[in-house]
């Protein structure tokens, strides 16, 4: 685990120093070691300067980070005869002794770009990865787009990284999110995409309440039986609410060991509801609680992190930040949480505006928007802030299965009208099926961001400098990144 980069000089000149140039900002807290490499040449060192002595004098370079989270991780780039693989994520299940890349790898050697596609198209996981040819690099990223991934190129480079600043760092200063379920081919030229597995414009089908809920049951059962296999025990970012308590629910009922972990300020009526939600969960739970000036404190680097000047995502991502920063202050390194939820069942309040104003017909393109979007406006801000503190994050509802059936369902089954104050309808009547409490079932939604108090902080930090919001976290975004050029 840990983070990827490759570059393509258009020019044919050596890409090596942009290479290492762009781990060096890729450094978390529990990087161990890096790794570049050509087509052919590969060297793994303690530091990003130690890779310079390799003489590579290639133009396609490609980089690894490398964080351990498992026994069977192993650092990258790996080697073939006239190639080399990146491979950043987790293939599901995975039951040997045998890393995750060193099995991809084997898949990809022989008929590499079909093989690439197969395993975009195909395999079940949250990944990215790039390949680097002598002429080429062979670049993918699963079809959810959990884990992060970015590219962008100007006259004289085409890179990808696993986080924007290492492209900006290099000089490519328009960076995009590389297209979830798509395979690109990079040279000289630029980027040539190819769509593999996306997900098709939803087409309603009809079906009762009783066996939506009893399908969904299934893919999320085994949705979290494939995150937990070969785990002894997990944390799960707990809020107390229906996402958080589904998954901890269903991880416990795979056999492994469940600890919550439960972040916020001071004095939110929230904790108490988490701790009555761990309870009746009957797991062990760990709160940790904060000042205003804890959010101050890690403010910058939740930006840094972020990469966006956005005030509801570093409100997010705050929360986000604690609960990843007190995971890995413990003896574990896998957290699972519930995103995804609420954009695959219609659980933002936003929603009830759409279908008051427009109807249930603008509400249903609403959400397909947001589960498309997901990657983007969710998953990337979570992954960088996770992979930051050395966490790999697991999200049981962010597959491509469940993401197909949950387009798909009338909207009935996920909002009964325009003044529903649940929502999230099918995921409540699974949840009841499985047996979790009412206290959980008919617990209403607040985001996270509320509910722990965060967004009403930085109202307050920013009036005390006579700014909105917006204007705030713009002024500390350019102050963060002016400091690090």
């Amino acid at each position: 685990m840990g983070a990827l980069v490759a570059v393509v000089d258009k020019k044919g000149e050596d890409a090596k120093e942009e290479a290492v140039a762009m781990l060096k900002v890729l450094e978390g807290k529990g990087t161990e070691a890096f790794g570049i490499a050509s087509a052919i040449k590969v060297k793994v060192g303690k530091s990003p300067e130690a890779l310079l002595s390799l003489d590579i004098s290639s133009p396609i370079v490609i980089g690894h980070a490398f964080s351990k989270i498992l026994v069977i991780d192993k650092p990258q780039p790996i080697k073939s005869e006239d190639a080399m693989l990146v491979f950043e994520g987790r293939l599901y299940p995975n039951t040997s002794e045998v890393s995750d890349a060193e099995i991809v790898a084997k898949k990809l050697w022989q008929n590499r770009e079909n093989a690439a596609k197969d395993l975009i198209g195909k395999s079940k996981g949250n990944f990215a990865f790039v390949i680097a040819e002598p002429k080429r690099l062979i670049a993918g990223r699963d079809a959810i787009g959990a884990y992060s991934l970015y590219y962008g190129e100007n006259d004289d480079t085409a890179a990808l990284a696993t986080e924007r600043k290492a492209l900006w760092k290099i000089g490519i200063e328009k960076a995009d999110s590389f297209p979830p379920g798509q395979m690109a081919i990079v040279n000289k030229d630029g980027f040539k995409f190819a769509p593999v597995r996306t997900l098709a414009l939803p087409r309603t089908k009809q079906t009762t309440m009783q066996d939506a809920a009893k399908k969904l049951q299934a893919l999320l059962v085994q949705s979290v039986k494939d995150r937990v296999s070969g785990l002894r025990e997990v944390s799960v970012a707990f809020s107390g609410g229906l996402d958080s308590s589904i998954v901890a629910f269903l991880a416990k009922r795979s056999e492994v060991n469940v600890h919550l972990f439960h972040v916020s300020l001071e004095d939110q009526p929230e904790t108490e509801t988490a701790k009555q939600a761990a309870e009746e969960l009957n797991m062990p739970i760990r709160i940790f609680q904060y000042r205003e000036d804890d959010v101050k404190r890690v403010l910058p680097n939740v930006i840094r992190l972020i990469e966006e000047p956005d005030p509801v995502k570093i409100s997010i991502g705050i929360p986000v930040y604690w609960a990843a920063e007190a995971v890995a202050n413990t003896t574990f390194r896998v957290m699972f949480a519930g995103q995804g939820a609420d954009e695959l069942f219609g659980g933002y309040k936003r929603y009830l505006n759409d279908y008051s104003k427009y109807g249930k017909q603008k509400v249903q393109e609403k959400i397909f928007e947001d589960i498309s979007g997901l990657y983007k406006n969710n998953l990337e801000r979570d992954f960088k802030i996770c992979n930051f503190h050395g966490v790999e994050l697991r999200l049981p509802f962010a597959t491509f299965e469940i993401a197909e059936f949950a387009k798909d369902l009338p909207l009935e089954l996920k909002i009964g009208s325009a003044s529903e104050q649940l929502r999230k309808l099918v995921l409540r009547r699974m949840a009841e099926n499985l047996g979790l409490s009412r206290f959980i079932v008919e617990k209403p939604k607040r985001a996270i961001q509320y509910s722990t108090g965060i967004t009403k902080t930085l109202r307050k930090l920013a009036m005390r400098e006579g700014l909105s919001p917006n204007e705030y976290v713009q002024k500390m975004f350019i102050e963060v990144f002016e400091k690090r050029k």
